[in-house]
């Protein structure tokens, strides 16, 4: 009970830490200033690896009960919500948004070079805050080294499946998200995501974002660098690719063919 205590206690530090830093960068720099968003995306990054971090000792270290480990996810999703401030967090994030046009080619990499930095300092973070021994579970985790092992129960390809199905999944609810009344947005993310992690957890871990994988599963031994990347990477790339596919040209195109053929019908018959 007092591991868990301490690790909540490290999960508000990082979270009022990184509030703190973006309240202060907005008044030193303007927000229409375009260096703005990079910034907000290395802090909101860092806030998302370095809380999962913790999270992930707890799940892997600690063996804390199911139901107090996805009650903590659901809550820490909430909170990255309500604070992100419009980074995403996410390099497909960044992806989509160069596909619709928000943000040219090169705002989209320089965002995920930010991203990525933002994940190496949250592995260096979180392994710093480790060796301080604050907890018996830090303690433990650091005579370890640091070390995690295979993240996946199945094999390569059953571990990428469920990456690109939780993709689907979640991008999905994220484009009929503006169906729900707007008070019960952030709580369906929340909860939608602590569900896919819960339904996946035991065979690839469900991170299904690239940058978090890199930051908490690379690390990890067990796997290649080329099938950590084909399970976290090319996975979720494709799982939310087939997604706006699927909603965005397929259904549309056979809805409107359907019509078509339908007022075709209807003009023979009259």
């Amino acid at each position: 009970m007092a591991d868990l205590i301490i690790s909540i206690a490290l999960l508000v530090a990082i979270v009022l830490l990184c509030e703190a830093t973006r309240r202060t960068t907005a008044r030193l720099v303007s927000q229409k200033k375009d260096y703005w968003i990079y910034l907000l995306e290395i802090v909101s990054t860092f806030q998302l690896c370095a809380c999962t971090h913790e999270l992930k000792i707890l799940g892997e270290v600690a063996r804390i009960e199911p139901h107090i480990g996805l009650t903590l996810t659901y809550i820490v999703c909430v909170i990255h919500i309500l604070t992100f401030q419009g980074a995403s967090g996410n390099p497909i994030g960044a992806l989509e948004h160069a596909y619709r046009g928000r943000f040219s080619a090169k705002c989209a990499f320089l965002l995920i070079a930010c991203q990525f930095l933002a994940a190496t300092a949250a592995q260096y973070f979180a392994a710093t805050v480790w060796t301080l021994g604050m907890s018996e579970l830090h303690v433990k985790h650091e005579r370890f080294g640091f070390r995690c092992f295979n993240p996946f129960s199945g094999s390569v390809i059953e571990a990428a499946a469920v990456e690109l199905a939780c993709s689907f999944a979640m991008q999905a609810a994220v484009l009929h998200i503006h169906k729900l009344d707007e008070r019960l947005r952030i709580h369906a993310i929340a909860g939608a995501i602590t569900t896919l992690i819960y339904l996946g957890g035991n065979i690839s871990g469900a991170v299904f974002n690239p940058i978090l994988a890199y930051s908490i599963q690379f690390p990890c031994s067990g796997h290649t660098f080329l099938e950590y990347s084909f399970v976290y990477w090319l996975g979720p790339v494709l799982g939310v690719a087939s997604c706006i596919l699927l909603f965005e040209k397929i259904i549309p195109f056979l809805s409107g063919k359907s019509t078509a053929g339908l007022k075709e019908l209807k003009e023979k018959l009259q």
